[in-house]
């Protein structure tokens, strides 16, 4: 398949473990409602089948998702078992666990002893035996504590074949060496995009050092973080977008995975149209004059 038929192909590949990716995938978390987490109006459901069928035909083969992503009628997982079951071989679903989020849609922080609970949740909705990739999705609290107790109970899952593999998210470079010493981590999953502070372009050049694939979220929405793309850009980015006649979208997409070739971008979307757009992000080609300017807009 080519690049033109399999754009998701377009920058390369990239290994979890064993299972080898595209560098370019998609995030489930849009595919609920217009906003995340809506407790109003779903999204169409077959809308959201279709785009799930259509990411694959394009060469999508990581798709990130979680058990709290829902709305009020529409589960992300589930809609990924309904489109995607029996699932293709070269597919790897990769999940969050820690936080959850109850009927009401209220949300609680798991203990050690219930992550086994929210395993088990992935795999009932996603109709697997086991999970591809499990991400530790550390609290906003937590952020300076300790992840060992939670990460160990998350390793011995591994160990008893509920999960394959292991990633860390929204962690420091202190924790990420924690969770190393107690077990294989596979990939971090961290928010990051255009105008990032040094600290997390410091993560990401560590993860490369390390062979670890860096996992961005929010490089689209930026600060709009889960309410979407914030709603003025930089002239800078929009300058460049102008030269080239593309979305603003699209150049930060190409600008993140410009960053290195153990990133990978899973960008969200419900739309279509915006699929389409996503994974045409890698055809980019930002010359170097171009990647400084949007470079020099971080810390």
């Amino acid at each position: 398949m080519s690049a033109r038929t399999n754009p998701a192909a377009a920058e390369g590949t990239w290994r979890l473990g064993d299972l080898t990716v595209n560098r370019v995938g998609l995030g489930a978390m849009r595919l609920t409602g217009t906003a995340p987490f809506d407790r109003g109006v779903p999204r169409d459901r077959e809308r959201s089948i279709g785009l799930l069928r259509r990411a694959v035909e394009l060469g999508v083969n990581h798709i990130d998702t979680a058990a709290f992503y829902f709305s009020a009628t529409r589960s992300a997982n589930e809609l990924i078992n309904r489109a995607l079951a029996p699932y293709p071989e070269d597919l790897v679903i990769a999940t969050k666990v820690w936080p959850g989020r109850d009927s009401s849609g209220a949300w609680w922080w798991a203990t050690p002893a219930q992550l086994r609970g929210q395993v088990e949740e992935n795999l009932r909705q996603l109709g697997r035996d086991h999970l591809d990739v499990v991400n530790l999705r550390i609290p906003p609290s937590r952020r300076t504590g300790s992840i060992a107790e939670h990460f160990g109970a998350l390793a011995e899952l591994r160990d008893a074949g509920l999960v394959r593999h292991l990633g860390v998210s929204h962690v420091t470079s202190g924790q990420l060496a924690e969770a190393r010493a107690i077990a294989p981590v596979v990939c971090v999953q961290n928010p990051f995009g255009i105008g990032s502070p040094g600290e997390d372009r410091a993560l990401l050049r560590l993860c490369g050092e390390l062979g670890l694939a860096f996992v961005p979220f929010f490089a689209i929405a930026g600060s709009g973080r889960e309410a979407g793309p914030a709603a003025r850009d930089s002239e800078t980015v929009c300058a460049v977008a102008r030269a080239h006649g593309v979305p603003v979208a699209r150049v930060r997409l190409a600008w993140t995975l410009r960053q290195g070739p153990h990133v990978l971008a899973i960008p969200g979307t419900g739309d279509p149209d915006h699929l389409a757009q996503n994974m045409t992000a890698a055809t980019l080609r930002l010359s170097d004059e171009e990647s400084a300017r949007l470079s020099s807009l971080g810390g």
